[in-house]
């Protein structure tokens, strides 16, 4: 039936017009007769009433003329919302590791399905767990609104949510997830808009489509594929209701993390389809006892492999790569290191981290050319996709320390200067130390080695916090830093990754390395669309420097706050950091092949309990690098000599001694026992001289003297800077234990080192002590030189 017709209509009869006329009088008369008792009745209430009335109506016409402006807004920018449907010919991104396995795949698959193609037993399961009204609501449903708000009061907090399945749809199209009324109120609108759009099948196609199901699986076809390794047109009704069940919260309910709290999810869903009469009790209970069996697909999130391939295609997309096809990424990853990491974090996480009161924590490790071995940005990737290790910036604490003792060294101290750990107040801020007792007196080293807060302070103070922040910044802290005295103490905050980056220069003597995680893409073809060029090298930090640095955090290692950290076949040098209240908790460290991090504490900043960085961070630690290192060779650090055998150390009125195996075979024999015996008349020991004997060795053992060991073909000694060489050889002395066989020839020589206090000015505040080194294989320490 036409409704309307181009043909002119016929003139009206003058009784057809008589008879309208009359018609349309009653109708006015009808209407006026309507319209006096409403007009009577409003004029009746009283002037409040009457106002609020007024305003209710300004406001409703106002909101409605907001709403159509939106609608029409919507329109224009938003012409047809089926063109966000996605191509299913995605892009395969095959992310590989160092040694050229497989870390992970994504895309590649044909991730949209058109409604008609998806099974009616997902869509059930769906709208049964999220939208039950979705087919006759217009967008809203106050009736479940309603029933959230009740349900949240009862329970004292949001355990039901009032969105229908369009509200989410167009939060998930267009809007950003901020709790805010304003995108509440546009998140409304544009359910209107949709549903004034689409058909209801259409919207439930772009939601099935583009909702997060866990795991980086976007959409009904990849969460199928990647937890059942099947289409999701194969899947039977219990894997669709688990399907279905991740919706509610896809972190805690994933499969790849939580398979039974999945599985009893699901069940819960098949009920909920049971009481909403989508499936009948036969259908229930078959899906009941079906036996759910979950594929390896989210392995690669498992291991922790999701924070990297995150980071890889946030890197591809900086790279603004416009080339089509499948494309291949070679990264630094070495498997064993991003597994062993990730399971360690977490495994400390689950077993100490209730009673420490931390909830998450990160690790990374690097090669000294800076590519990125390891990288874990969190205790659990489907828990929280947010990785701390590149993005969060917090507090280091004293893992900032070495910055400051670099600059101090600089400036012209030595490991063996006299610095002051004593009360201090800057500008009415008081550092003060953990355990609150000061020790006047104390060597650099010593201070380095045991974390003094008031020494860290007076270095700052000396050097400049200008100079400290420069020296960060040139080894590779790019955030900005504070230039107060507080950043001795590490109150500025900054990455993981930077932090990590700018100790590689400590472990690879010298060079200063911008951290990396991509070496090349390149398209399945073989076609190379990006090859990562290694810089030049830059040195940034003198040999002499390198060596004293190394040598003092050796020493944080070996007897300092760090020594849980210690490993067995290499030398290791770290630093510990613990920020204000215990909030963050840090370990940094090293050897001469790898450089790694780890940070315990809260995502809200709540403090831990009393957790620092010499506990459990450093514990982590050395699990990952004495996993890491594996077979790898042991070498020393840049500037040290290899361990030797502990030195027992005696004193005695004619000087300190301590005895140095000449090999390994003389280890055997206990060195007091040995020194005992090779001097039973020097038994008489002055407590000042023991002492005296003890810091030194403490802080420069015999083994990290730059003095060569005994070797076949003996060559000129490397020496520090600050150390002279005088040539003065000696015969054995009478007792001494013999040389032994084999063990070559030894330089022999004394070293003059200087002790410089903070501040010295002149030669009366300099202290020279002799360190001779025998043939014999005694060393000693004398006096002051007159």
């Amino acid at each position: 039936m036409r409704l309307f017709t181009d043909k002119k209509p016929e003139p009206a009869q003058p009784q057809l017009q008589s008879i309208i006329a009359k018609v349309l009088a009653e109708s006015a008369a009808a209407a006026n007769a309507a319209t006096k008792p409403a007009k009577s009745l409003i004029r009746s209430l009283p002037l409040r009433w009457r106002v609020t009335l007024g305003c209710l109506g300004i406001a409703a016409t106002v909101s409605a003329a907001v709403i159509g402006t939106l609608l029409i807004y919507f329109t224009l920018r938003f012409p047809d919302p089926l063109a966000y449907r996605r191509n299913a010919g995605e892009p395969l991104v095959r992310v590989l590791a160092r040694d050229g396995s497989v870390i992970a795949e994504r895309g590649g698959v044909p991730a949209y399905v058109p409604f008609e193609l998806i099974p009616e037993r997902i869509t059930n399961a769906v709208l049964a767990t999220e939208d039950r009204r979705f087919w006759s609501h217009w967008g809203l449903d106050p009736a479940g609104l309603s029933r959230a708000v009740i349900a949240n009061f009862k329970a004292g907090r949001i355990t039901e949510g009032g969105s229908t399945l369009t509200q989410q749809l167009a939060k998930n199209m267009f809007l950003t997830s901020e709790r805010t009324f304003g995108r509440k109120a546009q998140e409304l609108v544009m359910a209107l808009w949709l549903e004034l759009r689409l058909s209801k099948a259409e919207i439930l196609e772009l939601y099935l489509n583009r909702v997060y199901f866990g795991s980086g699986a976007y959409g009904v076809e990849a969460a199928a594929r990647k937890y059942f390794d099947k289409s999701a047109s194969e899947l039977t009704l219990a894997e669709a209701a688990v399907i279905a069940g991740l919706l509610k919260a896809p972190s805690r309910y994933a499969p790849s993390s939580n398979p039974v709290q999945a599985i009893e999810r699901g069940r819960s869903v098949i009920s909920k389809m049971r009481a909403a009469g989508l499936v009948t009790p036969e259908e229930e209970a078959k899906a009941l006892a079906d036996t759910v069996r979950f594929s390896d697909g989210g392995k690669a999130e498992r291991a922790g492999t999701g924070y990297v391939v995150d980071a890889v295609l946030e890197q591809v997309q900086r790279l603004g790569l416009s080339e089509g096809g499948d494309i291949v990424i070679d990264t630094t990853i070495e498997p064993g290191i991003q597994r062993l990491a990730s399971a360690s974090l977490q495994r400390a996480i689950e077993k100490d981290g209730s009673m420490a009161a931390v909830s998450q924590g990160a690790a990374v490790v690097l090669d000294t050319d800076g590519g990125i071995r390891g990288l874990v940005g969190g205790a659990s990737y489907d828990a929280s996709q947010y990785n701390r290790a590149l993005k969060a910036k917090r507090q280091p604490g004293s893992s900032f320390k070495p910055f400051v003792y670099l600059a101090a060294l600089e400036k012209g101290l030595t490991p063996q200067s006299l610095v002051y750990d004593l009360p201090l107040e800057v500008g009415g801020w008081t550092p003060k130390n953990d355990n609150g007792k000061y020790q006047g007196a104390i060597t650099l080293a010593e201070a380095l080695a045991q974390s003094v807060n008031t020494v860290a302070a007076r270095l700052l103070i000396d050097a400049g916090a200008t100079k400290v922040a420069a020296v960060a910044r040139r080894l590779g802290i790019q955030s900005d830093l504070r230039k107060d005295a507080s950043l001795a103490l590490g109150a500025s905050e900054v990455t993981m990754l930077e932090l990590a980056g700018a100790y590689v220069p400590f472990a690879n003597g010298g060079h200063v390395v911008e951290p990396y995680l991509v070496r090349r893409i390149r398209l399945a073809s073989g076609r190379v669309l990006y090859t990562r060029e290694a810089p030049a090298p830059k040195q940034v930090l003198a040999a002499a420097h390198v060596s004293e640095m190394n040598a003092m955090l050796n020493g944080a290692v070996a007897h300092g706050t760090g020594k849980r950290a210690r490993l067995d076949k290499w030398q290791a040098a770290g630093k510990t950091g613990t920020s204000q209240d215990f909030r963050d908790a840090w370990f940094v460290g090293y050897t001469s092949a790898l450089v790694a991090a780890v940070w315990l504490g809260n995502d809200d900043g709540q403090p831990t309990n009393r957790v620092m960085g010499g506990g459990l961070p450093a514990t982590i630690w050395r699990e990952i690098m004495s996993a890491a290192h594996g077979s790898k060779t042991p070498a020393p650090l840049p500037g040290l000599l290899p361990d030797a055998p502990p030195a027992a150390v005696t004193a005695s009125s004619q000087g300190a001694k301590a005895w140095l195996p000449s090999s390994a075979a003389a280890s055997t024999v206990p060195p007091a026992t040995a020194t005992a015996q090779a001097h039973p008349s020097r038994a008489a020991e002055t407590a000042q001289q023991t002492e005296l004997t003890r810091r030194f060795f403490a802080l420069m053992p015999p083994a990290q003297l730059n003095v060569q060991r005994p070797v076949p073909h003996a060559t000129q000694p490397r020496v520090p800077a600050q150390m002279q060489a005088r040539a003065a050889p000696r015969k054995p002395s009478p007792g001494a234990p013999p040389a032994q066989a084999g063990a070559g020839s030894v330089w022999a020589g004394t070293l003059v080192a200087e002790d410089r206090g903070i501040g010295a000015r002149g030669p009366e505040a300099v202290q020279e002590r002799i360190i001779v080194l025998p043939p014999e294989g005694f060393m000693t320490l004398g006096g002051p030189l007159q």
